[in-house]
């Protein structure tokens, strides 16, 4: 398979944290951290592929046939769930924060107030 899955893992990786370190929109660092984590979805993807493998439902298969190891699947599912949560959760921190402070730039908003 090669070095390319990772290489493209990487690039998107740092694609995403170069956003997340330039943006001046919290809504915009809140898509760059989903870029930044959706690398580990294509990382996980490489680490469980297997060339020539099937799914692993083992009652149609013989028993010496390559399959792809289903703990990696289920870790990919998992990192997307996550994924989804934390990037709602975050957006909804931005919304309140658009209600109290009227903005969204980080630089724009002032300290906490007691």
């Amino acid at each position: 398979m090669g070095v390319l899955p990772y290489l493209v893992a990487g690039w998107i990786l740092l694609a995403g944290c170069y956003g997340l370190v330039t943006s001046r929109n919290l809504i915009h660092a809140v898509g760059c951290l989903a870029v930044a984590q959706s690398s580990t979805y294509v990382l996980l993807l490489t680490v469980g592929y297997r060339a020539g493998a099937t799914a692993p439902v083992f009652s149609d298969l013989p028993t010496d046939a390559p399959v792809v190891d289903p703990v990696v699947q289920a870790l990919a599912l998992t990192d997307v769930v996550v994924g989804a949560t934390v990037t709602a959760l975050l957006l909804a921190l931005v919304i309140q924060l658009r209600k109290r402070h009227g903005t969204v730039d980080p630089q724009r908003l002032t300290g906490l107030r007691g």
